[in-house]
């Protein structure tokens, strides 16, 4: 990194009070082993916090695929009878979970933060997300899993119900960067349409997914219904692809790929939420200090390690000096650490590999000519894999933050004259999963959002508005994914629509002594006066 590249960080952003307690403090071997008790492996293995790059969990077990294949035994035995519970006994398993996870929410923020390195704050947003979910769910899983009745081939003859049966034994395999939110938030619609779970979790953040199991099944849910295997990814990923009755992947697009394709040789579905390169969009009319907030929400949660974050701002020109002015400050005085406890306002990226990441997208685009007009260096004197908020003009193509995937706290700036350019712009790019648009002609904004290509797009908000909606579908379009959480398409891709028709009176074939030609003038006869009456 050049002297001048460093100048133009300044001093650096300041650093948040360290807090008194400590990882030690927090994961005892007491913990380890409460946590871990049923969950099978061969093995051992360890964890570490990005905090300080140590040892944060040792002998954690680590699972073979012959590990694999008991968990998927043991969660097939005991989901029959759990699929045999009424649903509306499940649900109230969620609504406990619900009030147990925001009685005890401390002690998963401290978890969320040693396991992801991300501020206090931040982990209390996927407490809310799961909290939301898991009410949702709680209330509207019944409505959403009842038989439908539908209109049969012959009315009043034949009679239709649509049933949804659960899929089985979900595979469902979570990242790193949100430990709680895409394990638990994930299972809850697959638990209470009637399967068990096999997770596997990132070995680097499983403690989280283990207390909220633990968490769950205090709330009533049979432990066997969740199995928890740990261990590498390319060793247990497939191994849980292989079994399951259904594939609910979180993660990269191109291991995405692999598990569709793992899943389709199977003949069985997959849901995948992947990468993105978001873009926000600030047109000349935004207010601009909400914008600026958030712009910096937007782009600097969880250290940007969020697939819904923004890596693109495409900002007016009549507004750009002012807005970049504005946002370069607020970023600039962005304080850093490590503290369990609420006062930072960014923290750690998670392992040496994203900041390699990031410092090689920001090098490369500052030796191609562009400029760093805040952060742009890593901070190891807070943390070995502390990097400070960045913000980068004059990128361009072939830059390889321009178009790649950073996934860590780096967004690069565009100014554009007219609408039209920037919606061109902002779906120049194989990624479809988040947009934020800011006016103040709502309008206008919706109008914007409709010629966005993204799954979901927020308007004068940058993700939390959309993805905290959950009655309505989240998930992305092209290179960002297949499915959708949240809402009606969350739950019901756990299940088999199955379609029970019975028929009454008469069959649907010659009868009454007809003749072949008589039955086939009658009902013809018959779907002109059914088309005629307007019947569906």
């Amino acid at each position: 990194m050049t002297d001048s590249h460093i100048t133009q960080g300044g001093t650096g952003n300041p650093v948040a009070p360290e807090g008194t307690r400590t990882a030690a403090d927090v994961v005892t071997p007491e913990l380890i082993t409460r946590l871990t008790r049923g969950v099978g492996g061969s093995g051992s293995t360890v964890s570490h916090t990005p905090f300080t790059g140590e040892v944060l969990a040792a002998a954690l077990p680590e699972s073979t695929p012959e590990d694999v294949a008991t968990a998927f035994e043991n969660a097939r035995a005991a989901q029959r009878a759990w699929a045999a519970t009424p649903v509306r006994r499940r649900a109230a398993v969620l609504l406990r979970f619900h009030d147990l996870l925001l009685r005890r929410q401390p002690e998963i923020l401290d978890l969320i933060q040693l396991e992801t390195g991300k501020t206090r704050l931040h982990a209390q947003e996927e407490v809310q997300g799961v909290a939301i979910v898991a009410r949702h769910y709680g209330r509207k899983a019944p409505a959403y899993l009842r038989p439908k009745g539908h209109l049969g081939a012959v009315p009043t003859l034949t009679k239709v119900t649509e049933l949804r049966q659960p899929r089985g034994v979900v595979g469902l395999i979570a990242p790193w960067n949100y430990p709680l939110q895409l394990s638990v938030g994930d299972a809850i619609p697959a638990f209470v349409a009637g399967n068990a779970v096999v997770m596997k979790p990132d070995t680097e953040t499983a403690l989280s997914a283990l207390w909220a199991r633990e968490l769950m099944v205090e709330a009533g849910l049979p432990a066997g219904v969740w199995q928890i295997v740990i261990g590498d990814g390319p060793v247990v990923g497939p191994a849980v692809v292989e079994r399951a009755d259904y594939v609910a992947f979180t993660g990269s697009t191109r291991t995405g790929r692999e598990v569709a394709q793992a899943a389709a040789a199977r003949l069985v579905g997959c849901s995948l939420e992947l990468g993105g390169k978001n873009a926000m969009l600030v047109l000349r009319d935004a207010d601009l200090a909400r914008a600026v907030d958030g712009a910096v929400r937007g782009s600097f949660a969880s250290a940007g390690q969020l697939c819904i974050s923004m890596e693109r701002l495409y900002v007016h020109e009549s507004i750009a000096d002012d807005f970049l002015e504005r946002f370069a400050a607020r970023t600039k005085a962005m304080r850093l650490g490590t503290a369990l406890a609420y006062g930072a306002e960014m923290g750690s990226l998670v392992s040496e590999r994203q900041l390699e990441t990031v410092t090689r997208h920001v090098d490369e685009a500052v030796s191609k000519g562009a400029t760093v007009l805040a952060g742009g260096r890593a901070r190891p004197d807070i943390g070995p894999y502390f990097y400070e908020p960045t913000i980068l003009d004059g990128v361009e193509s072939p830059m390889a933050v321009c178009t790649e995937e950073t996934f860590g706290p780096v967004v690069s700036v565009y100014r554009f004259r007219d609408e039209g350019e920037a919606i061109e712009r902002a779906n120049a790019t194989s990624y479809g999963l988040n947009a934020s648009v800011w006016t103040k002609d709502a309008r206008r904004g919706r109008a914007i959002a409709t010629r966005l290509r993204a799954g979901t797009v927020n308007l004068n908000e940058s993700y939390a508005a959309a993805f905290g909606s959950v009655a309505s579908p989240m998930g992305g379009m092209g290179d960002s994914g297949l499915g959708r959480r949240h809402g009606s398409e969350g739950i019901l891709r756990f299940t088999e629509p199955q379609t029970v028709a019975q028929q009454r009176l008469m069959p649907l074939g010659p009868a009454f002594g007809m003749t072949d030609e008589k039955y086939a003038d009658f009902m013809t006869r018959s779907l002109r006066a059914l088309k005629a009456l307007r019947l569906r």
